[in-house]
């Protein structure tokens, strides 16, 4: 793996509010480059807002996030979007976008004013939409497709923008089994292959398991744990997060657990 130990965030004693309401507090944490972070927690805990404010959509009411170095919020969202690229839970088209125009907007933050689309930008939109099963879609109207299809495009799209940084709220909630594999495989290699460094809420934890390096989980807006996967994860955890009895044990040659609920 090429893993390096660079700091990408430093969260500090960061909270938020809504309408006073504490939704994250205290949240201490450092982000390293080359690693897949998974996001857990119940409905509820902060996942969602935590991806936010690391994309620098919110601002936090207290405490400080820096960005390689830097305040999160003093880039211009020019720069954060040659850095972070997103996979949000919902995606939304007012336009009648081909999914091949769409997957080119990932190339946006680099081609300037007036300018046009180059020859590299239109073979890393035919590569990311062959990689990802859709090149056959490309001149469809992408919000015609079906909410799995769509969300392979908002992939392609991530991938599209070739950030270093790749943040996935629930990115593979409306996905089948087999493109959920897929896709996690495919982002399991860029992280191992190309260092990226990802932070993905992750709803499923067989799919945290067996993709993920580390573990933040949350619990109402605070971190409960955190740490590697195979540490954090566990029938402990499951129980006083989610209310959940289960069982788990370790496959494969590696730390990757096997879940199993018990249903009463």
């Amino acid at each position: 793996m090429m893993n390096s130990d660079t700091s990408v965030y430093t969260v500090e004693n960061c909270s938020f509010s809504y309408n006073h309401k504490p939704a994250l507090k205290n949240i201490n944490l450092e982000i390293e480059a080359g690693h897949f972070y998974g996001v857990i927690g119940p409905n509820g805990s902060g996942k969602t807002t935590f991806l936010d404010l690391l994309l620098g959509l919110k601002s936090t009411t207290s405490g400080a996030i820096t960005f390689k170095s830097i305040a999160l919020a003093s880039y211009s969202k020019r720069e954060l979007a040659r850095n972070i690229a997103t996979v949000p839970q919902e995606f939304a088209l007012s336009f009648d976008f081909s999914v091949y125009d769409v997957v080119m907007m990932g190339r946006h933050p680099y081609t300037p004013r007036f300018g046009s689309p180059t020859d590299k930008d239109h073979e890393l939109v035919e590569q990311n939409l062959k990689l990802l099963d859709i090149w056959k879609l490309r001149n469809q109207p992408a919000n015609l497709l079906s909410g799995g299809e769509k969300q392979r495009v908002v992939v392609a799209r991530a991938l599209t923008q070739s950030c270093p940084v790749l943040l996935l709220d629930e990115a593979t909630s409306n996905l089948d089994i087999q493109h959920t594999i897929d896709i996690m495989r495919i982002i399991r290699d860029k992280v191992d292959k190309q260092n990226l460094t990802v932070i993905a809420s992750i709803h499923d934890l067989n799919l945290a398991s067996a993709f993920c390096d580390k573990i933040i989980a949350l619990n109402e807006g605070a971190i409960h744990t955190y740490g590697s996967t195979a540490n954090v994860i566990s029938t402990n955890l499951i129980k006083e997060l989610f209310n959940v009895t289960a069982s788990t044990h370790k496959t494969g040659t590696g730390n990757t657990t096997s879940i199993q609920y018990v249903y009463r």
